[in-house]
C-alpha cells in the first residue's frame, strides 16, 4: 500500500525541488498510516523520531544518507543499522512497523535518502495538523533566557493561529549563525527577527548604493 502510494506519487530526480519531493514521500506514508488503527500513526511517528535521532547522533549514519553512490549492498547494511539503531531507542525495543522499514527501503531505491530529515518533518507537520496541535519552532542564536522563552510563549499563545488550536507546543532550537535575535515558525509563517537576517539586509542596500554611485 505504502510502496504503491510512493512510486505512483514520487517524481523523476531533478524535476522538483526537495522540499517538494520530500513532502510526497511524507504525504504517502502519512495516508498509509492514517489507513491502520490509530495507534499505527503514533508508533510511526515515534520510530521516525528515533531514526531521525540516529542519524543526528552518528556521523557515520549521516554520511550514508547523503552519499548517493552507494552500492545496493551497501545501502542495505546502512539501513540496517540505522532500523536496529532506532529501534534500540523505543521504550519496548519493538522492530520498525512495516511502514517505517518500506519508507527507507524506497527512499534508498530512488536514491532519495538524503530527503530523510525532509520526510520527517513533513510527516510531523501532517500529523500535528490532524491532531489539532499548533508546532511553533523558534530558532534563536543562543537559548533564550527562560523568562523571555516565557514571555515569547505567551503572546504567541494569544495569536489567532494558536486559538484555533487544541494544543500549542513550542520548540526552541539553537542556531548561532543567527548572530542573535530569533526566527519563528508556524504552520506556513515565518518571522525573520534574527540580527543575521538585518545584517543581510544592510548588506544588500549598501551594495545597491554602491552599484547606484557607479
Amino acid at each position: 500500500m505504502l510502496s504503491s502510494a510512493l512510486r505512483t506519487s514520487v517524481a523523476p530526480a531533478g524535476r522538483r525541488a526537495a522540499s517538494s519531493i520530500a513532502l510526497k514521500y511524507s504525504n504517502a506514508i502519512y495516508s498509509a498510516a492514517l489507513k491502520q488503527p490509530p495507534q499505527v500513526l503514533t508508533k510511526v511517528q515515534s520510530e521516525l523520531h528515533a531514526i531521525s535521532k540516529t542519524v543526528d547522533q552518528v556521523p557515520e549514519l549521516k554520511a550514508f544518507i547523503t552519499n548517493p553512490t552507494l552500492s545496493a549492498k551497501d545501502r542495505a547494511l546502512g539501513l540496517d543499522a540505522i532500523l536496529a539503531r532506532a529501534e534500540g531507542l523505543s521504550p519496548k525495543k519493538e522492530a520498525a512497523s512495516d511502514l517505517t522499514k518500506n519508507l527507507l527501503f524506497i527512499l534508498a531505491e530512488n536514491g532519495r535518502l538524503a530527503e530523510v530529515p525532509g520526510v520527517i518533518e513533513g510527516f510531523d507537520e501532517l500529523v500535528a495538523k490532524y491532531r489539532g496541535e499548533l508546532e511553533v519552532l523558534v530558532t534563536s542564536a543562543a537559548p533564550l533566557p527562560k523568562d523571555v522563552a516565557t514571555k515569547l510563549e505567551t503572546i504567541l499563545r494569544q495569536s489567532q493561529a494558536a486559538q484555533q488550536a487544541k494544543s500549542v507546543k513550542v520548540t526552541n532550537k539553537v542556531n548561532p549563525s543567527l548572530l542573535g535575535g530569533f526566527v519563528v515558525d508556524f504552520g506556513d509563517k515565518s518571522i525573520d527577527l534574527s540580527v543575521f537576517s538585518r545584517v543581510n539586509k544592510l548588506n544588500n542596500i549598501l551594495q545597491q548604493s554602491v552599484v547606484h554611485a557607479y
